[in-house]
């Protein structure tokens, strides 16, 4: 019946979306959502892995669900070769496959702009692109084995540590090229897709691949970034570029405050300087402090007062802050 039906795709596709969150006990879950029996719970996961997109592994009592990795690429490209766009072409297309226009658009996007960056800022010899898809999302990595993203950029600019220049990467409009390119494309593209990430030299630019052994095993040396996307992703490329963009310029970013945070501590001016370099080059400046349990008065005063007074004409939202970091800027305010 076709109740029946719709009711029996509903329940594989809700275990399609929770098994990476409930390895374990899918099954109870699902049974639970449903209100069916753990019986007929376990008879879907078993026409799932029939239907070859997902794996089971352990006996019944411990039984561990994965999803299953239905197409995978993997090439290592000698540099200086083929564009970024003849690679899109000739093999990244085929392993994408079918997905909506507007995840074909993004990942297209994505691909581009990442291997483009490797071929005119990385010096590299080579590069790897790895492509992993399942029935729920798809992710991609590209590794080359040049100078390391984030030394190249803490030569640039003559910063004190690499660490540094994870904070100036995150604000976008920055390019050790300016003839090439305008600064843009990782700053939209880590906004573009659902997961986003660089490793160079040890450090992380949003410590999400961190937890991802194969990829930080495999790839100890130059730059690895690390970008997954949901297969039904309903996100649009313009609705990112209009949120960050007015009258087609980028005069809006978004900066993560935990990437200047050292262990737990925001406290000093020169923490809070580093955050406010380049500023000017935007009307508009949002600081995430997820993450942030608390800041010192010297970093916020340095923020919410110094800055503040010496550039009236940006404006400076602050959004994600708990309630003991809402008092401190409050008071660098009065």
């Amino acid at each position: 019946m076709p109740g029946t039906r719709k009711r029996g795709q509903d329940i594989r596709e809700f275990i399609l979306a929770s098994v990476e969150q409930h390895p374990e006990n899918v099954a109870r879950v699902v049974a639970e959502k449903f209100q069916i029996t753990r019986q007929t719970a376990n008879e879907h996961l078993r026409r799932l892995i029939a239907d070859d997109v997902l794996t089971g592994q352990g006996d019944t009592s411990a039984r561990e669900y994965k999803l299953k990795v239905t197409d995978a690429f993997e090439r290592t490209y000698e540099l200086p070769g083929e564009g970024e766009h003849e690679v899109l072409d000739g093999d990244i297309w085929p392993v994408i496959g079918y997905l909506p226009e507007n995840v074909k658009s993004i990942w297209s996007t994505a691909f581009t702009e990442m291997y483009n960056n490797v071929l005119d800022h990385s010096a590299a010899t080579a590069a790897d692109v790895t492509i992993r898809k399942t029935a729920i999302w798809t992710d991609m990595v590209i590794h080359d084995n040049g100078i390391g993203v984030f030394k190249k950029i803490q030569q640039a600019l003559n910063l004190p540590e690499e660490r540094d220049a994870i904070v100036e990467l995150s604000k976008g409009k920055f390019t050790t090229d300016r003839s090439k390119h305008s600064g843009e494309g990782i700053f939209f593209t880590s906004k573009m897709v659902d997961e986003f990430d660089i490793l160079s030299d040890g450090l992380s630019f949003t410590g999400t691949a961190k937890s991802l052994d194969w990829i930080s095993e495999k790839f100890k040396s130059g730059t690895t970034v690390w970008m997954k996307l949901s297969n039904k992703s309903t996100r649009q490329q313009k609705d990112v570029y209009n949120k960050f963009t007015e009258d087609f310029a980028f005069n809006k970013t978004s900066i993560p405050i935990k990437l200047a945070q050292v262990g737990s501590q925001l406290v000093s001016r020169s923490q809070a300087k580093r955050i406010l370099s380049r500023l000017a080059e935007f009307k508009t400046v949002q600081l995430d402090f997820s993450g942030v349990e608390w800041v010192g008065q010297a970093f916020a005063d340095e923020i919410f007062r110094v800055y503040k007074k010496t550039h009236p004409e940006i404006q400076i939202e602050v959004v994600n802050t708990n309630e003991d970091v809402e008092k401190m800027i409050r008071r660098a305010q009065v």
